[in-house]
C-alpha cells in the first residue's frame, strides 16, 4: 500500500497564489492604460480636427471653407500670433479659434495690432480670461446652453440668417461700446455681439462656435449666418492659437505655475486619491495581539528549505557544496572511529572510507574535499553522491 506524499514545508508562493495577489494590480493597470490610450485620441482628434477649416471631421469647419471658397472669400490658416496680426487690414476678416488660450501679452498685442487695422475680427468663445482686453467694454456672464434663437436685433446678416444655433457664453457690454449690436439674446443678454472699431472695422463676439460645425451647418440659418460674418472681406485669416508659439514666452508668463498647463492641480489631486486607495488596499490588515509561547519550536526541514533558497537566491553553491561536504564528513567520522577533530582532515577520513569500501568507484577526495560545482544540477549530483557514499559506510 503506497502511502500518502508527504507534506511540502516550502513557503514559496505558487503560480495561482502570484496570480491571485497580483491579479487586481494587474486589471487596474490595463484600465488606466486603456483610459489613457482613449484620452489621449479624443484629445488628439480636438486638437487637430475641432474648428479647423481642414478638417471634414464632425467638429471641423472644411465645409464653411470650401462654401467661402466658393464666393471668392480666401481662406488662410495660421498658427502664430506674427502672421495673424501682420495680415490684419481693411480686405482681411481675422478668425481666432480660441481666444483664451492667449497670454495677457498676446492678447494685448493682437488687440493693439487690429484695433485701427481697419479689419473685422470674430472671436470665438472668448471668456473672462480674453474679453475685457480683445473687447474693451465687454463683459461676460453665465453660460446658456446652444439652441435655435432667432436675432432679436437689427444686424443685417442676423436678420437675412434668420433662426441659428446660438448660446454658450452670454456677454455685457458698456457704454464704452456704443453701436453695438447685440444679437441672439438669452435672458436679455446677447450670445453674438458685434462692436464697432474705427476705420470701419468692427470685432464680433461669438458665445458658441456650432454655427461653424460640419454637423451643424445645414441646420437653421447657421450656413447664412456663419457666411455673412466669415465672408465680409475678400481675405480670411484662421487664426488656430497654439502653445508652441514663441510669443507665448515673450513678456508673458514670469512663473513656474503659469508654464504648467491647465488642469494639473485637479491631476495631482487624482494620483494623490489613487496612491491612497492603492495604499489602503495593500496596508496589512493588524488584527489584535495574540500571546505566543516562546521559543517557538520550527521544524528542521523549514530551516533547511529557508536557508537552502538564501543560497540559491545568492549563487552561493560552493557554501551549500561546503556545508554538505562538512556535514557528511561529520557524521561518517564516528561510524569510521575516526575523531571529530580529525574529521575534517583529507590524509585521515579518505583512507578510512577507503579502508571500509576498498571497492568503491568513486574519487573520494573529490567528492569529500573537492571544489564548488559550477551549476545547480552539480549540486544535486553532489548532494545525492554524498548520500549514496553515507549509506554504503552504515550498510557496511
Amino acid at each position: 500500500m503506497t502511502g500518502a506524499p508527504p507534506l511540502s514545508t516550502s513557503t514559496a508562493l505558487t503560480t495561482r497564489q502570484l496570480w491571485t495577489r497580483t491579479r487586481g494590480l494587474l486589471l487596474g493597470a490595463v484600465v488606466v492604460l486603456v483610459a489613457g490610450i482613449a484620452i489621449a485620441a479624443a484629445r488628439s482628434g480636438d486638437q487637430h480636427g475641432s474648428l479647423d477649416p481642414r478638417s471634414a471631421d464632425p467638429k471641423g469647419s472644411r465645409a464653411v471653407a470650401e462654401l467661402l471658397a466658393a464666393r471668392g472669400v480666401t481662406t488662410r490658416v495660421v498658427t502664430t500670433l506674427d502672421k495673424a496680426t501682420s495680415a490684419a487690414a481693411p480686405e482681411t476678416t481675422l478668425l481666432v479659434t480660441t481666444p483664451d488660450l492667449l497670454t495677457p501679452h498676446q492678447q494685448r498685442q493682437l488687440h493693439t495690432a487690429v484695433k485701427d487695422s481697419g479689419a473685422r475680427t470674430v472671436l470665438l468663445t472668448p471668456g473672462s480670461p480674453s474679453v475685457s482686453t480683445l473687447a474693451p467694454g465687454v463683459g461676460t456672464a453665465a453660460r446658456t446652453a446652444v439652441s435655435a434663437r432667432s436675432p432679436q436685433c437689427s444686424l443685417p446678416a442676423a436678420l437675412r440668417a434668420g433662426d441659428a444655433d446660438t448660446g454658450g457664453i452670454r456677454y455685457t457690454y458698456t457704454t464704452e461700446a456704443p453701436g453695438s449690436d447685440a444679437c441672439y439674446l438669452s435672458d436679455g443678454l446677447p450670445t453674438v455681439l458685434r462692436v464697432p472699431a474705427p476705420a470701419d472695422g468692427d470685432t464680433v463676439l461669438l458665445g458658441a462656435p456650432d454655427i461653424l460645425y460640419n454637423d451643424r451647418l445645414d441646420k437653421q440659418g447657421n450656413a447664412s449666418l456663419a457666411l455673412q460674418l466669415l465672408g465680409s472681406r475678400p481675405h480670411l485669416v484662421w487664426y488656430l492659437p497654439s502653445l508652441g508659439d514663441a510669443s507665448a514666452t515673450d513678456g508673458g508668463r514670469s512663473s513656474f505655475y503659469d508654464l504648467i498647463p491647465p488642469g494639473w492641480l485637479w491631476g495631482t489631486l487624482q494620483l494623490a486619491l489613487a496612491a491612497v486607495l492603492a495604499a489602503v488596499w495593500r496596508a496589512r490588515r493588524l488584527g489584535p495581539l495574540v500571546t505566543e509561547q516562546l521559543p517557538v519550536a520550527v521544524r528542521a526541514s523549514e530551516t533547511t528549505e529557508g536557508r537552502a533558497r538564501l543560497y540559491r537566491r545568492t549563487n552561493a553553491r560552493d557554501r551549500a557544496a561546503s556545508a554538505l561536504r562538512s556535514a557528511t564528513r561529520t557524521r561518517l567520522a564516528p561510524l569510521l572511529g575516526v575523531p571529530l577533530s580529525r574529521a575534517h582532515a583529507s590524509d585521515v577520513l579518505v583512507p578510512a572510507v577507503s579502508a571500509h569500501l576498498p571497492t568503491t568507484g568513486r574519487d573520494l577526495p573529490a567528492l569529500l574535499f573537492g571544489t564548488a560545482p559550477p551549476d545547480d544540477a552539480g549540486l544535486i549530483r553532489l548532494a545525492d553522491e554524498l548520500d549514496a557514499l553515507e549509506r554504503e559506510v552504515r550498510a557496511s
